[in-house]
């Protein structure tokens, strides 16, 4: 164990993990800043129980300007009661919550991309201190972590839930039986093309059942993608037999994304034009959006093409795309 390891974290819980019951309470990071000198951040939280079962971790807003897991996870935490519970769940809904309250995919205040600083530290940043909390206390306590996405202020995507081609072929079977319970209209074997610090990889490195979702962009919700979040959650509960419930299921189209040819990326920047839209068939060599320059007019645009047949499933969200930028994203179909 490391001199990190033994020391630790600073994140007081206001919460008590093994108590019967409803709590809804913080975690309180100390965080002394100009605007008040003994200050906290205040990450909301909401533990239930009703005696032995599994453990569920339920996290949204680990991206601030993601909603989807915010929404489906503050609305959870209102609505539950703990007769409908065998086990514990425990739902944070803005893992991130600076980020979360500024709409930024990063910590306003260190820059901090949580989902890329897993271990953390307990004497780093803010962000790397909520990443080792995580880590150290809450991931240990869990069966099974369901963690929320979308695609944020710059990515747009079809509404899937996903999990991850393990080496643990029993822990990959059983994360894709909760995809499949979560009822997304896509279902995706997922491939990370940034895989180093995530969250993601914590849980699965720990043997946790370890689902995901995207399930829309732009920097904000809809009825149709917060309905989607607000029913899976409790079907993924109920697959768990955490919740006394059934699964309300609905038809769901399996994608794969098999490797790095799924993935085209901008290298000039300009106005993009899309060609095809999310959930269109397209084939390899097919062009799927435009760059036009914009810094004088009369230049040819810059093909986008598909290296792959699939769908359309992720696709550069802003007008303007810079140089280094995922431009579109294609999955192929089981």
């Amino acid at each position: 164990m490391n001199d990190t390891q033994l020391r630790r974290s600073p994140i007081m819980p206001t919460v008590d993990f093994s108590a019967e019951g409803i709590q809804h309470g913080f975690l309180r990071l100390p965080y002394s800043r100009d605007d008040s000198a003994w200050g906290s951040v205040m990450i909301p939280i909401t533990v239930l129980k009703n005696g032995e079962g599994p453990t569920a971790l339920l996290t949204g807003g680990n991206h601030g300007d993601e909603y989807e897991g915010p929404i489906a996870l503050f609305d959870l935490a209102h609505t539950v009661r703990v007769q409908d519970v065998q086990g514990r769940v425990i739902i944070v809904p803005a893992m991130n919550y600076p980020a979360f309250l500024a709409g930024t995919r990063t910590s306003p205040i260190d820059k901090g991309n949580l989902n890329r600083s897993f271990p953390g530290r307990p004497d780093g940043t803010v962000t790397q201190k909520i990443a080792d909390y995580f880590q150290q206390e809450l991931l240990p306590l869990a069966d099974i972590v369901l963690d929320f996405h979308s695609g944020g202020k710059t990515l747009d995507f079809l509404p899937f839930c996903a999990a991850h081609v393990l080496l643990d072929k029993t822990q990959e079977a059983r994360s894709f039986e909760l995809v499949e319970a979560f009822s997304a209209p896509y279902s995706v074997k997922m491939l990370e093309i940034d895989a180093v610090g995530m969250y993601d990889t914590a849980a699965e490195e720990m043997g946790k059942i370890f689902i995901t979702t995207e399930l829309g962009g732009g920097g904000t919700a809809t009825a149709k993608s917060a309905g989607i979040a607000k029913r899976g959650v409790r079907n993924v509960l109920s697959k768990a037999g955490i919740f006394k419930g059934v699964v309300d299921l609905v038809q769901t189209q399996w994608l794969d994304m098999p490797d790095g040819d799924c993935f085209s990326f901008a290298e000039e920047a300009g106005l993009i034009e899309p060609l095809v839209d999310l959930g269109d068939a397209v084939r390899k060599g097919q062009v799927v959006a435009l760059i036009h320059p914009v810094g004088r007019t009369g230049e040819a645009p810059i093909r986008i093409s598909a290296k792959i047949d699939g769908l359309l499933c992720a696709r550069h969200f802003p007008g303007l795309i810079k140089a280094g930028d995922c431009s579109a994203v294609v999955a192929v179909t089981i």
